[in-house]
């Protein structure tokens, strides 16, 4: 992969629908250089696939934020339905090392955040807990 592939990437990051001759002019090529370029990139399997991001998926939560949850004994199964009951949290996911759960918080206010915090918090079997707010996002 070279400079203009990982252009191509970029640009298709930035817009997964752009047309080929619009993807051209970006770059400065040809269009069929882009469409060699992007087949390759399928064929290899370094373009894995294209997605969709829709209204749903792009909250508008002013406040953002990411905590990390231990939780006691066996009871991570428990905590993770239990979150997944709480309409801001968006997404939750199992990890390894230190925090056992890691949940992804949205809210429209710092009040909101503290009151889901505080619920999360009471949960049975989350010992210990530290959040993360989420300042500004990068692609």
């Amino acid at each position: 992969m070279d400079s203009l592939d990982s252009r191509l990437i970029g640009a298709l990051k930035q817009n997964g629908r752009a047309a080929v001759s619009d993807l051209a002019a970006i770059l400065g090529v040809t269009r069929s250089t882009v469409r060699t370029r992007l087949d390759r990139l399928i064929d290899s399997g370094e373009i894995a696939g294209f997605t969709v991001l829709t209204r749903s998926d792009i909250r508008p939560d002013a406040v953002r934020g990411l905590m990390m949850l231990e939780i006691a004994g066996r009871g991570a199964e428990r905590a993770m339905k239990r979150l997944t009951t709480i309409p801001e949290v968006q997404v939750v996911h199992s990890t390894n090392g230190t925090w056992d759960l890691i949940a992804e918080i949205g809210a429209q206010t710092l009040e909101q955040f503290d009151a889901v915090l505080f619920t999360i918090r009471r949960i049975e079997g989350v010992t210990r807990s530290e959040t993360s707010l989420l300042l500004s996002t990068r692609r």
